[in-house]
């Protein structure tokens, strides 16, 4: 039987306001390229001492504007990876949305501005899971009317590739030389069967702090430190999982976000993903089922951007059909964490008691 965890923190402790400094940004922007470097490496490319960057990390993550996760890559050559559009009744939305976000699977719950209520992003062990249980929770739910699926079939970059850019090239160059496994673009390591369940039972503390350190999940465990210094070594080489350091949005430079349904000529797919990783703003190019069959999300300065942004898509991209564009209006939870209206995180995180077996 599977069950699920939320994690949080006392609410009322997110909602003291506090503005990012460039210092913040550069912290954020050095997680990012390497979410798990030591505080005296960082300290010492970003020229400050490890425990004052210690200090403002936990300042950054008490105050929900800045945060460390990992999450299950939903690579569909691994599981199964699906975007859900959700209608329901009007006067039910909020409960709808509650209701949803309680889901582990689905990870990402936003609100839209057109054509349907809801956005979910779900990530599923299989295909039969995603049938079998998904989808009859999803029935189950009051005030909930329609869904609509569009299933992944390939996933070019995602939110974890995305990043700041307010370091220069040297520091940069420098965080990613020392960037573990775990890190976006490292090579998967083919460990040539399943990751047992000792390693998965790592998946929550790393869901609640992509920051955790063996010694801590092996007290909370009641293992030896050096048994899950081994496991965690596996399962950051095996990428099944996604390590970000994520920032709330209106502290990013970026508050809108538009996602725009496309078609790309057949064979075309590869080659427009390639293109699309030259725009700094990109947060998910996917390949998909369904009436179109491609998905791109961008996070964007402004509403006008989004005629801009087409424009470029449409310069830059031989033959793509832009179907369908989306804004988002509300964002209720991101990869697993709960999110206050205001983008920042509540504290909160809906993690799986980690049975997912995931093949590398």
């Amino acid at each position: 039987m599977q069950t699920w965890r939320c994690w949080g923190r006392n609410n009322s402790r997110r909602r003291r306001r506090v503005e990012l400094s460039e210092e913040d940004l550069q912290l954020i922007n050095a997680l990012q390229i390497a979410p798990r470097i030591s505080w005296s490496d960082a300290g010492r490319i970003l020229g400050v001492h490890p425990t004052t960057l210690a200090a403002r990390w936990e300042r950054l993550k008490d105050s929900g504007g800045a945060w460390s996760t990992a999450h299950l890559m939903g690579d569909p050559k691994q599981m199964c990876l699906a975007l859900v559009d959700v209608d329901c009744e009007m006067a039910a939305r909020t409960q709808v949305t509650a209701a949803l976000a309680a889901i582990p699977e689905v990870v990402t719950v936003e609100e839209a501005a057109s054509n349907r209520d809801l956005m979910l992003t779900v990530i599923t062990p299989t295909l039969d899971r995603f049938s079998d249980t998904l989808l009859g929770q999803l029935k189950e739910i009051p005030g909930l009317v329609k869904y609509q699926t569009a299933l992944c079939t390939r996933l070019h970059s995602g939110g974890y590739a995305w990043r700041l850019n307010v370091l220069d090239k040297a520091q940069m160059a420098a965080l990613q030389a020392l960037a573990g496994p775990e890190a976006a673009g490292a090579a998967p390591v083919n460990q040539g069967a399943p990751l047992p369940q000792s390693h998965l039972d790592l998946i929550p503390f790393l869901a609640r702090d992509g920051r955790a350190a063996a010694a801590d999940i092996a007290r909370a465990l009641g293992r030896t430190p050096a048994t899950v210094q081994r496991q965690l070594n596996r399962l950051l080489a095996s990428q099944v999982l996604s390590f970000r350091c994520e920032i709330a949005q209106k502290y990013s430079g970026y508050p809108v976000t538009c996602r725009w349904f496309a078609n790309v000529p057949p064979g075309q797919h590869e080659a427009a993903a390639a293109e699309l990783r030259s725009f700094r703003n990109i947060r998910l190019t996917a390949s998909t089922t369904g009436r179109t069959n491609f998905v791109i999300i961008m996070w964007l300065h402004s509403l006008a951007d989004v005629m801009n942004a087409e424009q470029a898509l449409q310069q830059r991209i031989p033959g793509i059909e832009l179907v369908e564009s989306v804004v988002v209006l509300n964002s209720a939870k991101r990869v697993g964490w709960m999110l206050n209206p205001d983008s920042t995180a509540t504290g909160a995180v809906v993690v799986p008691a980690a049975d997912l077996a995931p093949t590398v």
